[in-house]
């Protein structure tokens, strides 16, 4: 069952739909389930000034995308890498912190959650295509 919390992160819209202003574009499809998504990033001076996106997919893959698209602006690039990293390891079942700016994540990544990994990690994987980390 989906609880309140995760519908309460899928429906914050407000970085939802793309404006063909980005210095970054990328979209990616999750080969398990078929969830799609379409992000647009403005970089500028090695930080993100904002994501933009839009999704065809599941609650947990739009729930990530929205908190993602919140808590990514003003990341510096060289440690996107190394958090999206830390934030993989809880997927491989390793006692890991997660990085505290991207704290609100914990609220996905738990036990209950774990069979949709892949849906949560879609917007992050895009994120590090598209910056080709």
């Amino acid at each position: 069952m989906i609880n309140k919390e995760i519908i309460k992160l899928a429906s914050n819209t407000s970085n939802v739909g793309l404006k063909n202003k980005y210095s970054h574009r990328i979209s990616l499809k999750n080969s398990t389930c078929g969830d799609k998504i379409t992000l647009e990033l403005v970089i500028d001076k090695e930080k993100i000034c904002s994501m933009r996106y839009e999704t065809v997919s599941c609650i947990f893959c739009e729930a990530s995308a929205s908190l993602l698209s919140r808590k990514i602006k003003n990341i510096k690039l060289i440690d996107i890498k190394n958090d999206f990293v830390t934030l993989k390891k809880v997927s491989l079942k390793k006692n890991v912190k997660i990085p505290k700016k991207l704290s609100d994540f914990r609220k996905l990544l738990n036990r209950d959650n774990f069979n949709r990994f892949k849906c949560i990690f879609l917007p992050i994987d895009a994120v590090i295509k598209a910056l080709k980390l």
